[in-house]
């Protein structure tokens, strides 16, 4: 199952998130949901980075399949935008593919 979990301030202001495991709906290669969640959350690390004046830190490791992305400082609301738009599109793969197995969001203050 794939974790996607999204950080937030004591306020509520968000400062990153990361993307962990395998949804395991298909094998290696042909997981069709891995594909969709990873192409959302690169882009939206891509997007920060070309659209925004946000500096941030990403990490990557493709053997466990964590993806953890920070925003240093607070978040503009570009940025905010753009990681609520991957709420958004994770949310579209949830509702078509069926949350209980293969993806889930968690928020979590940090």
């Amino acid at each position: 199952m794939i974790t996607a979990t999204f950080f937030k301030d004591s306020k509520g202001s968000i400062k990153g998130f990361s993307l962990t495991g395998h949804a395991g709906y298909a094998k290696h290669g042909s997981d069709i949901i891995c594909a969709g969640v990873s192409a959302l959350a690169i882009n939206t690390v891509n997007s920060i980075d070309v659209l925004t004046d946000d500096k941030g830190t990403a990490n990557v490791d493709e053997n466990t399949g964590t993806l953890t992305f920070y925003i240093d400082g607070k978040a503009s609301d570009k940025s905010v935008l753009l990681i609520d738009s991957l709420i958004l599109g994770l949310k579209g793969i949830m509702k078509e593919y069926g949350s209980e197995n293969y993806l889930q969001i968690l928020f979590k203050e940090v």
